[in-house]
């Protein structure tokens, strides 16, 4: 499954391997949009991940799904007040065990 949207996500694990990181780095052409073209373009990714999550069948791959589009409805009100520093990478700290790891073998983000 490819979810592409206005942002590329990297999981990086932490040294101590206590806990892992989820990076979110808006794609170039994204920060290159001016403020109207983002808000449509970050909206229509939200409706892209309700739509996946609603077809998908396989319970890790949903999971995964669902906690990306949680965060980037977290994400929307920022981008909406344009108070988010496009060219900064977000950072959100997850468990050692997370629906990532299994979206993530078997997924390709951008």
């Amino acid at each position: 499954m490819l979810i592409e949207g206005p942002f590329h996500i990297q999981i990086v694990d932490n040294s101590d391997a206590a806990s892992r990181e989820l990076h979110l780095s808006f794609s170039p052409e994204f920060q290159k949009l001016d403020h109207e073209s983002r808000i449509k373009d970050f909206r229509d990714h939200i409706t892209a991940l309700q739509q996946q999550s609603q077809a998908s069948e396989d319970s890790a791959t949903q999971q995964g799904i669902l906690t990306i589009l949680q965060i980037s409805e977290q994400i929307l009100p920022h981008i909406e007040s344009d108070e988010v520093p496009l060219s900064e990478t977000i950072v959100i700290e997850i468990g050692p065990a997370s629906p990532f790891d299994q979206l993530l073998s078997s997924a390709t983000l951008k």
